[in-house]
């Protein structure tokens, strides 16, 4: 079983960065970044394989950036112009296959 652990999480103004990072116990394909607003389902924001393939949620895309570091088991996530519709709990996730080892979850906090 992978266990993980999050960082980074924090409250920022509007138009502030904020930088997670999320360190696996185990080496494995994909890593990823999901979030779930109150009272909204849980959604992806960026996920990357271990070949560096990314993906990006359309909220995401031009302001988030994710990374991997292989050596470390841990992947980042760079989030720069934050909104207020940005504020969730972040969660980290990894798998070979799909996604079934998940973070207890990071809060981002955007005030406007």
């Amino acid at each position: 079983q992978v266990h993980l652990v999050e960082s980074g999480g924090g409250s920022v103004q509007a138009g502030g960065s904020l930088r997670l990072a999320c360190t696996a116990s185990k080496y494995t394909n994909y890593m990823g970044w999901f979030r779930q607003a109150p009272g909204k389902e849980r959604e992806g924001v960026a996920t990357i394989h271990r070949d560096d393939t990314v993906y990006y949620a359309d909220s995401a895309k031009g302001r988030f950036t994710i990374s991997r570091d292989n050596a470390k088991n841990t992947v980042y996530l760079q989030m720069n112009s934050l909104k207020s519709e940005d504020t969730a709990l972040y969660y980290c996730a990894t798998g070979w296959s799909n996604f079934n080892a998940w973070g207890q979850g990071t809060q981002v906090t955007v005030s406007s």
